[in-house]
């Protein structure tokens, strides 16, 4: 994307670093994360960044070999914003000191003006109520300024919590402005922009045209194979793909069993019936569900479904013949996620979804033309070609399906139950008008059974968890404050209406500590 004016997020290894990309992205500016240890002299020129932003870290600078920016990036000339760690790395490299410990503040804070600032820089309309609300996660803080900086604003243990080098374009902070918990954090990050003379150029429109002109160029006169989950990300890529190279474009939807109620009728009529997609659909349940029989391990459920995929399209793309190119619906976020930090091997929470391995053994290329985009953007790209919003606007939906909402074994009667219950709850969001409100809301069934009631009888079925959060990413998230009212209805209508649950509840577990998904 060289021909957008480019701002460089400098990774330090901090858990929002892929917030300061989507508040930019929300501002149209083009930004991409790098870290900070593949930043060498080359790639600098070669980014040719507009302007820079230092993250935060988990790191102390006061400690020997920890991380620092390339020097040559503070002689690019450009503007440069550090946050938090990012602050402390500029003092560090251009000539203040950093004091380690005993002044940490993490959560709400208070930034108050230092006497004689100016309200103009990044720092231009804050202050208006006298101080700042704003989001601190720091031990160490500044002690002393870098020559050429002033304070703009300090917090009672942060001194130096907002400085800046109106000389050189300069500016720092000890806060996290790219969370919202920080609430005229856009503020600053909109100010910096416009310092740096960002005409936000970045538009869904013109990542359209752009894509499509890259796929052309990648392919030629190749064939696609698309590897088709049905969910957004997939059904959006392929759509983008259809409109660069059209028949030369074959889909395989595997349908492996795991999906929700009507959900593989719903996609054959997409993509076959309305795009007039070539599509196969490959009905292969009962290879999934005999390989899954018995197998209770959740990384083993992921994994057997992987493994099973990759058979499914080497058959189909030995059968198609000829086709060069895999595609996938690969987003920002895997990219950046797929970088450890230190460079080495990070710990696994649970094994992607993603193909994998899939083009190293297959020997075709990728085509991955959604992995400069974040999940908004996908659905705002999705709305560009056209596809329903009805279709791009449904939850998230994980590629192993319901099998990582069966915790323990699987079965096809747990399935069929599952299936059920959750088409019930998503029907009551759906009445109460709070589907677009919820990032994700699903039923988990548990791996127990409970007595229960049921006029004169006694039962004993098995009981089921709701699942409804809220978040702006996935990366972190809360539950969904249902009333009693609803919860209460809904539990009545699956205990009715589905034969095989006689308990049902509500998880309230926000992420961290838990996951969203339950495996």
């Amino acid at each position: 994307m060289t021909q957008h004016q480019r701002l460089l997020i400098v990774d330090f290894g901090s858990q929002v670093t892929q917030l300061i990309a989507r508040r930019l992205r929300e501002l149209n500016i083009y930004c991409e994360i790098h870290p900070y240890q593949t930043l060498d002299d080359d790639v600098l020129r070669q980014l040719a960044p507009r302007a820079v932003i230092l993250s935060g870290g988990p790191d102390s600078v006061t400690r020997p070999g920890s991380p620092r920016a390339p020097q040559a990036l503070f002689d690019l000339g450009v503007p440069v914003l550090g946050i938090c760690y990012g602050q402390q790395v500029m003092m560090e490299q251009l000539g203040g000191a950093v004091e380690a410990g005993h002044h940490a503040e993490y959560g709400r804070a208070f930034v108050t003006p230092a006497p004689g600032h100016r309200d103009d820089g990044i720092f231009a309309g804050l202050f208006r109520d006298g101080r700042e609300e704003v989001w601190m996660s720091h031990g160490d803080r500044v002690t002393r300024l870098a020559p050429g900086f002033q304070v703009i604003g300090t917090s009672p243990n942060a001194p130096f919590a907002m400085i800046a080098d109106e000389a050189r374009g300069f500016y720092a902070v000890q806060f996290h402005p790219e969370v919202h918990h920080t609430p005229n954090g856009r503020t600053m990050l909109e100010n910096f922009v416009r310092l740096a003379g960002f005409t936000g150029d970045w538009t869904m429109a013109g990542y359209r045209d752009e894509a499509v002109r890259r796929i052309r160029d990648q392919v030629g006169d190749g064939r696609v194979l698309c590897a088709l989950s049905g969910g957004v990300d997939s059904s959006v890529a392929a759509a983008l793909i259809h409109e660069a190279v059209g028949d030369r474009l074959t889909c395989v939807f595997v349908d492996h069993g795991l999906m929700r109620q009507g959900e593989a009728d719903e996609v054959v009529a997409m993509f076959r019936d309305h795009m007039n997609l070539h599509l196969i659909h490959a009905e292969e349940s009962d290879r999934f569900l005999s390989a899954l029989d018995g197998v209770s391990d959740p990384e083993t459920k992921r994994k057997t479904i992987g493994r099973l995929f990759i058979e499914v399209f080497e058959e189909k793309a030995a059968q198609i013949g000829g086709a060069e190119f895999l595609a996938q619906g690969t987003l920002y976020p895997d990219v950046i996620e797929s970088v450890s930090f230190t460079g080495g091997p990070s710990v696994t929470i649970k094994s992607h979804h993603n193909v994998g391995g899939l083009p190293e053994k297959m020997g075709m290329k990728l085509v991955e033309p959604l992995r400069e985009l974040f999940k908004d953007e996908v659905r705002a790209l999705g709305r560009e070609l056209g596809l329903p919003d009805s279709f791009i606007g449904r939850h998230p939906f994980p590629g192993p399906g319901l099998a990582i909402r069966c915790p323990g074994e699987i079965t096809r009667e747990k399935l069929d139950i599952l299936r059920k219950a959750d088409a019930v709850f998503i029907d009551q969001i759906r009445r109460h008008g709070l589907y677009d409100d919820i990032w994700q809301a699903f039923v988990a069934i548990l791996p127990v059974k409970t007595v229960g009631v049921m006029g004169d009888g006694r039962t004993y079925d098995y009981a089921c968890a709701l699942r409804a959060v809220t978040s702006v990413d996935g990366m972190t998230a809360d539950y969904y404050p249902f009333t009693h009212d609803f919860l209460g209805e809904t539990a009545t209508r699956i205990i009715n209406e589905v034969k095989g649950i006689n308990r049902v509840t509500y998880d309230i577990t926000s992420k961290p500590p838990g996951t969203i998904e339950w495996e």
